[in-house]
């Protein structure tokens, strides 16, 4: 996978200075399993080409990685297609042009356009050939698409893409930055508000012009909750008031909602986040009174040690109760959580294979014989409302429920054992769709 960027006219070995990278100067790095080179094929005072390109290491991104039994380390065309895991993987590289923070001396040519050319790919999409020319015209772009000659290529979803047209450094940098994700429609990582800033940074004075803007915003960010906080996002409502208040964000209001509920618990000394990722809901879980241990479970070793981090910010707060950050795994009998008072499952059950659910639920009403649990996933009815169609909110999710079928699921994990259960919605509730998080809360029988 690689990008090259071709400046024509007088000048153009100033690029050189622009992206800090000197052309006798190979420049290689490694970069967390690929190894980014940058060369320049042509370097004229009237012609510079530079090329960056990276290089996978499967064996490496292995062994680098905590989940070492994931066959699909081996076989995931992500880490060999431009897409956002390439845009992260040659950011620092060209960290400097894209900031526009040269040395002092060549400040003026920050600004300055150049005739350009990028060409990048293989990029695999969704989008015909028109879309994405239709991304790029609008900015200025001159777009050729390329397929290959093969029948196989013909029916490939991949291309290679060459832009053309009169830009800064920066600004072609930016532009490809934020639109090669948007053609992708993938993010290899957890999207958070950082993405909002990002894209916001990156997409000032051209995005907010853009005829697909509200597309572009809607690939780059693709859940609502993020999409409404971009400066770019144009809302379909009324706007707010001067005395109404933006909205909560609804991972906020899953943790109030989980946290009121605890609160009101007559046993809620011991409790299990369980699947806590980077540990955001076992942190506000150590300020609630009546708490005296908290085991933040997760089998990620990079989630683990961002949770630490978290818990250590707060430590030093007075009446606050540090979660343990403990390696585990819901697949798995683990002693430590037997009889505890409360085991919650945020946001958990629909990263997990249906088939296997079924066993889980044994384990933890059976085995572990917890006193409260609570059960929360995204309700599949409301994603209508964020015009998502037949998309799951997550790459990572392996199913979606209506109501109806959350309600089947968990009557149906209960008929063994002594637990009554009530579901409830969190959020904005619509009259058609619902909420749009359900939430399940099983008490288990007194004396059983």
């Amino acid at each position: 996978m690689q990008l090259s960027l071709t400046v024509r006219g007088p000048d153009a070995d100033v690029v050189s200075y622009l992206i800090a990278k000197n052309p006798n100067n190979p420049y290689e790095r490694n970069e967390k399993g690929f190894k980014v080179r940058l060369v320049y094929p042509t370097f004229t005072k009237e012609e510079v080409q530079f090329v960056i390109y990276v290089k996978p290491d499967p064996i490496d991104l292995v062994r680098n990685s905590s989940d070492l039994f994931d066959i699909t380390h081996y076989i995931n065309d992500r880490e060999f297609a431009v897409s956002s895991l390439f845009i992260t993987t040659i950011r620092k590289a060209l960290g400097t042009a894209l900031n526009g923070k040269p040395d002092e001396d060549y400040m003026q040519w920050v600004d300055h356009p150049f005739e350009i050319k990028l060409a990048f790919g293989p990029v695999a999409t969704d989008l015909s050939d028109q879309e994405i020319v239709q991304l790029f015209e609008p900015i200025g772009y001159r777009v050729e698409i390329e397929r290959g000659d093969s029948s196989i290529r013909k029916k490939s979803s991949a291309r290679f893409i060459t832009i053309s047209g009169h830009q800064t450094v920066q600004n072609a940098l930016k532009h490809v930055s934020i639109l090669i994700p948007v053609i992708d429609n993938y993010k290899h990582y957890f999207l958070d508000e950082r993405e909002v800033e990002k894209l916001d940074r990156y997409g000032e004075g051209w995005l907010e012009n853009h005829p697909l803007k509200q597309m572009i915003v809607k690939r780059a960010l693709r859940f609502n909750a993020l999409i409404s906080q971009s400066k770019f996002y144009e809302k379909k409502q009324r706007n707010l008031s001067q005395d109404e208040s933006p909205k909560v964000r609804l991972n906020d209001l899953r943790y109030e909602e989980i946290l009121n509920l605890i609160r009101s618990l007559p046993n809620k000394e011991s409790i299990v986040d369980l699947g806590a990722g980077e540990g955001r809901l076992s942190v506000q879980l150590g300020f609630l009174e009546g708490v005296k241990e908290i085991l933040s479970i997760e089998p990620s070793n990079k989630s683990r040690i961002r949770a630490i981090k978290h818990f250590e910010q707060v430590n030093a707060k007075e009446d606050y109760i540090e979660p343990q950050s403990l390696p585990g795994s819901l697949y798995y009998f683990d002693s430590r959580l037997q009889n505890k008072d409360v085991i919650v499952l945020c946001e958990v059950i629909e990263h997990i294979d249906e088939e296997r659910l079924p066993k889980i639920f044994d384990t933890i009403l059976n085995e572990y014989r917890t006193k409260t649990l609570i059960v929360t996933t995204p309700n599949q009815e409301y994603n209508v409302l964020y015009e998502m169609d037949d998309e799951l909110r997550h790459d990572d999710h392996r199913f979606e429920w209506t109501r109806a079928q959350f309600a089947q699921y968990v009557e149906a994990w209960t008929k063994n054992y002594p637990y009554q259960f009530i579901i409830q919605g969190i959020g904005e509730e619509h009259p058609t769709y619902g909420h749009p998080t359900q939430m399940a809360i099983f008490r288990r029988e007194e004396g059983e």
